[in-house]
């Protein structure tokens, strides 16, 4: 669940950068997604290995490049 709250949470920042998006509708739009992470949480609670592991490859490949993208949108 935190991960999913952290995730959030960074996608939420990233908004608040990208287009006019206050903090307190930032508060609000991560409000709302608690109960689709919670739900999220309880669907995957026996998912074995082979199931949550199927995708993270992927995700750390578009991960490492990141850094070589023109344009970034957040330089680091």
């Amino acid at each position: 669940m935190l991960y999913l709250q952290g995730f959030a949470s960074n996608l939420t920042s990233a908004a608040q950068r990208l287009m006019p998006l206050g903090q307190t509708d930032a508060q609000r739009t991560l409000s709302r997604l608690a109960p689709i992470c919670q739900r999220l949480v309880a669907e995957t609670a026996n998912a074995g290995s082979s199931d949550l592991c199927s995708n993270i490859f992927l995700s750390d490949i578009a991960a490492m490049t990141h850094e070589t993208l023109q344009p970034r949108l957040f330089q680091s």
